[in-house]
């Protein structure tokens, strides 16, 4: 529904499902948790929400297949510490937060803009007690680890390569203004735990440089996940997985989203269920 203060977006179901999960603490009475004029406020995993730009950088797939990969696997009550570089409105690291409810998830964001829009969405779903955001530049800044799980979504595109969006937030979502796949690996490398995990999403073209990063760094590389939008489509982006060391050559599957006909596939519908979305469309 539209708002003076923004869009609420009304929940949108299909019949009979319940959102699984706690319930957000909500705006808990305060101005600064509603949105406003130039924002909406999306629904995430669950009932929990997030603020975002109406025109601008949005969370999108590749946050939900990267938080998806990141937490495949994992003991939802044995993971302590988790850290999100290059955090933004802070998507991943509420879905990290979510699927590990007992986690201290950290982000740390160098647009100070949009870390304090993450610090709103934490607020409104009540899990400031666990999570926060860091001003600064991850090249610089990064908190000390060590860190279970390291997450990631760099930008896909070297500076010069492309022509740059004049939207608020959305050239340094997709062009290394703050340091590109190579940056984001090598702090992830250095703040890892020994036995944890790093789950780096990239532009599928930019597998070459992953490769290199990863050989370079000596880090060990698990899975490669290719993200395919519809079948008979080349891959779109691709999460990687590396841990401190291990095998140099990765364990290759594929997620298609969309069949030849458009439909969720049963692959990506699981993807939406385990981050507490619906795995079917709602009705017309």
């Amino acid at each position: 529904m539209m708002d003076p203060r923004g869009i609420i977006r009304p929940a949108r179901r299909p019949p009979g499902w319940t959102a699984p999960g706690p319930q957000p603490a909500g705006p808990q009475g305060l101005a600064e948790l509603e949105p406003a004029p130039d924002e909406d406020l999306c629904y995430l995993s669950g009932d929990w929400r997030l603020f975002q730009k109406i025109r601008g950088h949005r969370w999108s797939l590749d946050d939900l297949v990267t938080a998806w990969v990141a937490t495949r696997g994992l003991d939802p009550h044995t993971v302590r510490r988790a850290l999100d570089l290059g955090c933004g409105l802070g998507s991943v690291l509420l879905m990290v937060a979510w699927r590990l409810p007992e986690a201290e998830v950290t982000g740390i964001e160098a647009q100070a803009d949009r870390a304090a829009m993450g610090r709103r969405s934490i607020a409104f779903n009540g899990v400031a007690a666990r999570c926060r955001i860091v001003d600064g530049d991850l090249r610089h800044n990064t908190p000390a680890g060590p860190f279970e799980l390291v997450t990631g979504t760099p930008p896909y595109f070297p500076r010069g390569t492309g022509t740059e969006s004049d939207k608020p937030h959305a050239a340094p979502a997709r062009f290394e203004h703050h340091g590109g796949v190579e940056d984001y690996l090598a702090v992830a490398g250095d703040r890892v735990a020994s036995t944890g995990r790093i789950a780096i999403c990239s532009s599928a073209r930019e597998r070459d440089r992953v490769d290199a990063a990863v050989r370079a760094l000596g880090l060990g590389h698990r899975e490669r996940w290719a993200i395919v939008p519809r079948a008979g489509k080349d891959p779109l982006v691709i999460v990687d997985v590396m841990t401190r060391t291990g095998a140099p050559e990765p364990e290759c599957h594929e997620i298609v989203v969309r069949d030849r006909d458009g439909r969720w596939t049963p692959e990506f519908q699981r993807v939406r269920g385990d981050l507490g979305m619906p795995a079917m469309p709602p009705r017309p």
